[in-house]
């Protein structure tokens, strides 16, 4: 398994993604600023993860480089990609 889907799979995430999901209401943050109320299932990060920083706590598990989305902001954030992260932090091909 990659160093990637190792840290999607590691406690440390686990416990990151719920206290950060828990801190923001459980509450898509995109579309609470345009004043929707959606449930947010993804902890994005906003600055790619890499090989290169996945192991930097400062960028892998700061909360000012992640951002709670639903679903829908989540799939236009990666459109280009052809991978997402599920809610539970899974890497779906």
């Amino acid at each position: 398994m990659s160093r990637i889907k190792d840290f999607y799979h590691s406690a440390a995430w686990a416990n990151c993604r719920r206290e950060y999901a828990r801190s923001r209401g459980y509450l898509c943050e995109r579309c609470a600023k345009i004043g929707l109320i959606v449930p947010g299932v993804d902890v994005h990060h906003r600055k790619r993860l890499t090989p290169a920083n996945v192991d930097d706590p400062s960028v892998s598990l700061a909360w000012d480089n992640l951002e709670l989305l639903c679903e829908a902001c989540h799939a236009k954030e990666h459109e280009h990609h052809k991978w997402r992260v599920d809610a539970e932090g899974r890497v779906q091909l």
